[in-house]
C-alpha cells in the first residue's frame, strides 16, 4: 500500500497531457466509425478487443504495470474493476483510456451500486432487500441512480441485476443477491432495475444466465450442477431472462453451471455449451445482445479446462466477451491456433469485435472524456442515502405478530410512550442507533448481549428484563452476516439460548439482516425483519416502533413455515393495540370479490379500504388473466379509465379555482381561444364539468385511421418509433404524431344541443378541462398533476405512460381488442381517443395501484391535509365535491350518490352512502368513493375488459356496490 500511494501522485503527473482532450471525439455514424476502428486493428488487437481484464485500484506499480502492458500492448477491449477508491478508480481509469489505441469499455460488478466494490462510496441496498417491497418505481429510480452513479466514474456496463431466483436457501453465492424466490417479482424488480441503469446509458446485464439460484455448491469453487428438464427450466430458472429479454436488456451474463438437460457432455459447463449460449439463449430466447461469460477464472471451469482453452470453448459457445481469462496473450495464442485449426472462424471473430465495438459507440465511447475527479466522491454518494431510507420503509416486514397491544402501525396514531420499555441488541458492538433513538425518544432501557458472551452473562440481562415488568420489550439482533457460512450469520447458539428465554408475549424480535436469517427464529412469538443494520435502516424501525408509517413489506423468501410474501399490514383497533387488517367482519367482501372472479366479471381484482385515516381492508384476488398463473398483486397497476377524470383533470381544476386562475362561471373561449367561431366557444365551463354542456358523448376516432378491412392505414402509422411517429397507441404501433389535429378537428366540429337543459354524460368535456389545464399553467397535464399531487404525496404508482416507469409485467392487461389495435391492451391505454391523442387526456389515460390511488383520496378526506402538507382547501373540496345540478347528481366533475338514495330500490354507489360521499367509476372496471360523514375511502380496481369489454358482469351482479355495503357495514356501528 505504501508504494501505491507513492505511484498515484506519479501517475497523475504524466496523466496531465491526455487529460487535456479526448482522445476518442468522433463525429461519424455508428457504422462507419466501427468500420474505421475495426480496420485499424490487427488480427491479435481485434481477438483482444473480446477480452475482459481484472483492474483494482487498491494495489501497487506491480498490478498497474501488468494492466497496463495488457491495455498498451495487447489492445485489450475492457476493464474489469474490483476493489478500491473512487478519486484512484478515476485517475486509473483515464491514465489506462489515454493508452489504449481503442476505447476500453469499462465493467464492474455492482449489483448494488459502486459500493459493492469501493471504499468512500455508500452502497444501495441489496436486490433481496428490494424484493421484500412491492414498488417497481423505486427500484426504477434506484436502477437509474446506480446507473448516473457508475456513468460519473466512467464505467459504461454494470453487471446487474441478479435475476436468478432463489429458491434454494443454501445457495452460498446467490442468497442476498436474488430479489427472492418468485419468478414473477424477480423479473418485474430486474427489468425496473435494468431499465433503471439503461435510461442512464449504463449498460445493464442479466445474470447468471440460465439460473444460478438452485444450487448449493459456489461455482467459484466448483462447477454446481443442476438436475432439472428443460420444461421445468423454461417454467421457472428461464423465465426472468425471457423478460428481461423482451424487456430490452442489453447483455446477458452466462454462469458456469452444469445442467445435463441443456448439455450432457461432462464437465461442460453452461458458460461453453453451445447449446446453452447459441442454441437456448440466442436462438430460443431470441437475444442478440452481448452476451459476457462469467469470470474464466472460476474453479467451476477452470479445473476442467486449464490454460487458455477455456477461452476458445467460450467463444465457439457463442459468448462475445471473455471475462478474465488467465493469460491475455495466451488467449490471443489460443485462439488463433483455434482459427488455423478451423474450430473457429476469422469471420466470427470479426463479427463479435464489430459487436463489441458497435456497444462502445452506442455507450459513447466514441466521444470519450476523462473523468473529473473534483467533488467525485460526493457526486457518488448524493442519491444513496434517500433512496436507502425509501427502502428501508418499503421492506420492513411485520412477519408475525402473536401479541400486538403496545406496538401501533398507522398514518395518523400516536406513538405510545409513557409505557415501560426494554431494549436488547444482540450485536458484536458497544452501542446501535435503534438504541439511542428508542432510550432519547420513548425512554427505553437499554441492554446489550454480546454474541461471544456466555449464556451465563447474557443470563443477567434475562434476570432484569424478567424482573422490569416491561410492558414491550424489543430483541434486536445486528451485525448480521450475509451469508450463513459455518457461523450460522454471525448468530452464536448462546445469543439463541438467551433469545429463546426472552421469546415472551410481550416482546417482538427484529432481525436487522438477510432474510433467510429468520429460520434462527421459527418460535418467534412477534418478528420484523429488517433486511440491514446501517443507520438508515435502524432509525427507520424506530419509526415503524413509534408508529409513523405503516410496514407493507413482504418475504422475498419462505422461511420457516412463513411462505414467501408472507407480511402483516396492520390497523389499530379501538384499544389501541394492532391486529391485522383480515377479521371476520370482512370475509364478505372476499365472498364477493371471490364470486366475480368465478362467474368470470373479472380476472381478478384489488380492493382498498380505510376508515378514519387507516388502511382497514387491503386485499388482491385472482390473477392477471384466466387461468393464468400470474397472480393479481397489491401493487398492481391498473389502467383507471374515466376514473382519471377525477383523479388527475378535476383536482388540477380545483387547485387552480382556488388560486384564482380559473372560472367556471366563464366560457371556453375564454381559456382555449382556438375555441372561437365554433359551436363550443360559448360553453361555460360550469356546465362542461357537470357534463350538461351539451356534447355528444363519443367520438370513434379511431374509425378513420383504418382502412376498409379493418387493418390500419399505412400513411399514418408503423411498427416501430421513428421521427414524425412517436405517439404510441399499443405494442408495435405508433400514430403520425400530427394526427392529434385531426382529434380535435373532428371534437371541434361535433353537434352540440342546447347546453344546461340535458345530463349527457362525455368523454369530450374533459378533453375541453385537461386542454384547459394545459392552458394556465404551461405545462402537460401529466407534468402538472405529477408535481403538484403525486410527487408530493409519494405516489409512486399513479401517472400516465406507465412503461416509462414500470416493467410489462407490473401492469395489469386490459381487453384483447380485436377491432383496431388487434392485440392485448397492456401499459398503454385502453380508450381509443385518449391512446390516439398521445396516451395523456383529460378522460382518460392515468393508470395507479390501490395504495396510491388512496393516498389521493384520503387527502381529500382529510380536507386536503396528508402528512402535514396542505394540497387544497377544505372549502374547495366540500364546494367541488357537493350537488350542482337539478337536472343530475353530479357534483363539480366528481359522481354522487343519487338524491333519493335512501328510497330508491336501485341505490347508488351504495344503499348506505351519505349525500356528502363523491367518487368516481372506469370503464375498465375501477371505481373510488369517498364518504365524509363516515370517513371511508374506497378503491375497487379491476380489468373487467379482459378478454373484452363485452362483458356486463360487473354491473349486473352490483359487485363495487356490494363490496361497497359489506365495508360499511363492517366498519360503521348500528348502520
Amino acid at each position: 500500500m505504501k508504494h501505491c500511494r507513492l505511484y498515484i501522485p506519479l501517475l497523475a503527473l504524466f496523466l496531465i497531457p491526455y487529460l487535456a482532450t479526448a482522445q476518442y471525439k468522433s463525429n461519424l455514424s455508428a457504422k462507419k466509425w466501427v468500420d474505421s476502428v475495426y480496420k485499424s486493428l490487427s488480427k491479435d488487437q481485434r481477438i483482444a478487443q473480446l477480452i475482459i481484464v481484472r483492474a483494482h485500484s487498491n494495489l501497487g506499480p506491480d498490478h498497474i504495470a501488468k494492466v497496463t502492458d495488457d491495455v498498451k500492448k495487447y489492445n485489450v477491449g475492457a476493464l474489469c474493476f474490483f476493489q478500491g477508491g473512487p478519486i484512484r478508480q478515476a485517475n486509473l481509469t483515464n491514465y489506462y483510456q489515454s493508452l489504449a489505441k481503442t476505447p476500453l469499455m469499462i465493467t464492474i460488478d455492482g449489483e448494488y451500486g459502486l459500493g459493492m466494490r469501493l471504499d468512500s462510496v455508500i452502497k444501495f441496498p441489496y436486490q433481496m432487500t428490494l424484493g421484500a417491497m412491492g414498488d417497481t418505481s423505486l427500484v426504477f429510480e434506484m436502477g437509474r441512480a446506480v446507473g448516473l452513479q457508475h456513468k460519473r466514474l466512467g464505467v459504461q456496463v454494470n453487471y446487474a441485476p441478479d435475476v436468478d431466483i432463489n429458491n434454494n436457501p443454501n445457495n452460498p453465492v446467490i442468497g442476498f443477491r436474488s430479489f427472492g424466490e418468485d419468478k414473477y417479482k424477480v423479473a418485474a424488480m430486474g427489468i425496473a432495475y435494468m431499465k433503471g441503469m439503461q435510461d442512464a446509458g449504463i449498460m445493464a446485464c442479466a445474470k447468471h444466465f440460465p439460473g444460478h439460484g438452485d444450487v448449493a455448491v459456489d461455482s467459484h469453487l466448483d462447477l454446481p450442477v443442476i438436475n432439472k428438464t428443460l420444461d421445468q427450466l423454461q417454467e421457472l430458472e428461464l423465465y426472468p431472462f425471457k423478460q428481461l429479454i423482451k424487456a430490452g436488456v442489453q447483455s446477458v451474463m452466462v454462469g458456469h453451471l452444469f445442467v445435463p438437460s441443456i448439455d450432457n457432455t461432462p464437465h461442460h459447463a453452461t458458460s461453453i455449451s453451445k447449446n446453452a449460449v447459441t442454441g437456448l439463449l440466442k436462438n430460443t430466447l431470441g437475444f442478440n445482445g452481448l452476451v459476457f461469460t462469467d469470470a474464466l477464472e472460476m474453479k467451476g471451469v477452470a479445473k476442467y479446462f486449464p490454460g487458455n482453452t477455456i477461452a476458445v470453448e467460450s467463444l465457439i459457445a457463442g459468448n462475445d466477451m471473455l471475462c478474465l481469462p488467465e493469460s491475455v496473450a495466451g488467449t490471443i495464442s489460443a485462439v488463433n491456433d483455434a482459427i488455423k485449426k478451423r474450430r473457429l472462424r476469422r469471420k466470427d471473430i470479426e463479427a463479435k469485435v464489430k459487436k463489441v465495438l458497435l456497444a462502445k459507440y452506442n455507450l459513447g465511447l466514441n466521444q470519450w472524456q476523462p473523468v473529473s475527479i473534483e467533488n467525485l466522491t460526493n457526486e457518488l454518494n448524493s442519491s444513496t442515502n434517500s433512496i436507502r431510507q425509501k427502502v428501508a420503509e418499503k421492506a420492513l416486514t411485520v412477519v408475525n405478530l402473536i401479541n400486538p397491544d403496545g406496538f401501533r402501525n398507522d398514518f395518523f396514531s400516536l406513538p405510545l410512550k409513557g409505557k415501560k420499555i426494554a431494549y436488547v441488541a444482540f450485536t458484536n458492538n458497544e452501542k446501535t442507533v435503534l438504541a439511542n433513538r428508542l432510550q432519547s425518544d420513548l425512554n427505553a432501557d437499554i441492554y446489550y448481549i454480546h454474541y461471544n458472551d456466555s449464556p451465563g452473562k447474557g443470563g443477567s440481562v434475562v434476570k432484569n428484563i424478567i424482573e422490569g415488568k416491561y410492558d414491550a420489550v424489543i430483541l434486536g439482533f445486528h451485525d448480521v452476516n450475509l451469508r450463513k457460512g459455518a457461523n450460522n450469520y454471525g448468530i452464536s447458539q448462546n445469543a439463541l439460548q438467551n433469545w429463546q428465554v426472552l421469546n415472551k408475549e410481550n416482546a417482538v424480535t427484529m432481525v436487522f439482516g438477510n432474510p433467510l436469517s429468520l429460520s434462527n427464529f421459527c418460535t418467534a412469538k412477534s418478528l420484523v425483519g429488517a433486511y440491514e443494520d446501517d443507520a438508515i435502516f435502524q432509525n427507520t424501525a424506530a419509526d415503524w416502533l413509534e408508529s409513523k408509517f405503516v410496514a407493507t413489506g413482504t418475504l422475498p423468501v419462505s422461511v420457516c413455515n412463513w411462505k414467501y410474501g408472507t407480511g402483516m399490514v396492520l390497523k389499530n383497533t379501538a384499544t389501541g393495540g394492532m391486529r391485522p387488517i383480515d377479521d371476520a367482519r370482512f370475509a364478505p367482501i372476499d365472498s364477493i370479490a371471490e364470486a366475480g372472479i368465478q362467474q368470470k366479471a373479472y380476472p381478478g381484482c384489488v380492493v382498498l379500504a380505510a376508515k378514519d385515516g387507516k388502511i382497514v381492508f387491503h386485499k388482491a384476488f385472482g390473477n392477471y388473466e384466466y387461468d393464468s398463473t400470474h397472480p393479481m398483486q397489491l401493487n398492481s397497476i391498473f389502467d383507471l379509465a374515466s376514473v382519471t377524470k377525477v383523479s388527475a383533470t378535476t383536482v388540477s381544476v380545483m387547485k387552480l379555482y382556488e388560486e384564482g386562475k380559473i372560472d367556471l362561471k366563464k366560457r371556453l373561449e375564454d381559456y382555449l381561444p382556438w375555441t372561437k367561431k365554433t359551436n363550443k366557444a360559448k360553453l361555460t365551463l360550469e356546465d362542461i364539468i357537470l357534463h350538461q354542456a351539451g356534447m355528444v358523448p363519443f367520438i370513434a376516432f379511431y374509425k378513420k385511421t383504418l382502412n376498409a378491412d379493418g387493418s390500419v392505414r399505412s400513411d399514418l402509422y408503423r411498427s416501430v418509433r421513428s421521427e414524425g411517429f412517436t405517439t404510441q397507441v399499443a405494442r408495435n404501433l405508433y400514430l403520425r404524431d400530427d394526427y392529434k389535429d385531426t382529434i380535435w378537428r373532428e371534437i371541434l366540429e361535433s353537434p352540440v344541443i342546447p347546453p344546461g337543459q340535458k345530463y349527457i354524460y362525455s368523454d369530450n368535456d374533459f378533453w375541453f378541462l385537461g386542454k384547459i389545464v394545459e392552458a394556465v399553467t404551461k405545462m402537460p397535464l401529466e407534468t402538472y398533476v405529477q408535481k403538484t399531487f403525486y410527487q408530493p404525496m409519494h405516489m409512486t404508482t399513479t401517472g400516465f405512460h406507465p412503461l416509462e416507469r414500470f416493467p410489462l409485467e407490473a401492469i395489469v392487461p386490459t381487453e384483447k381488442e380485436t377491432h383496431f389495435r388487434n392485440q392485448l391492451i397492456q401499459g398503454t391505454v385502453h380508450d381509443e381517443g385518449s391512446a390516439l391523442g398521445g396516451g395523456v387526456a383529460g378522460h382518460a389515460g392515468l393508470f395507479s395501484d390501490a395504495y396510491d390511488l388512496g393516498k389521493l383520496y384520503q387527502m381529500l378526506l382529510n380536507g386536503g391535509e396528508l402528512n402535514g402538507h396542505r394540497f387544497l382547501k377544505r372549502e374547495t373540496i366540500q364546494y367541488f365535491s357537493a350537488y350542482h345540478s337539478s337536472i343530475s347528481r353530479r357534483g363539480y366533475g366528481f359522481d354522487k350518490p343519487e338524491k333519493d338514495n335512501a328510497t330508491s330500490s336501485d341505490p347508488y354507489p351504495s344503499k348506505y352512502a351519505s349525500p356528502q360521499a363523491y367518487g368516481h367509476t372506469g370503464f375498465t372496471g375501477t371505481c373510488v368513493w369517498v364518504d365524509p360523514k363516515y370517513n371511508i375511502v374506497y378503491i375497487f380496481l379491476s380489468n373487467r375488459v379482459y378478454p373484452t369489454r363485452e362483458n356486463p358482469r360487473l354491473s349486473s351482479l352490483s359487485i363495487r356496490r356490494s363490496i361497497l355495503d359489506a365495508i360499511y357495514k363492517a366498519v360503521v356501528p348500528n348502520l
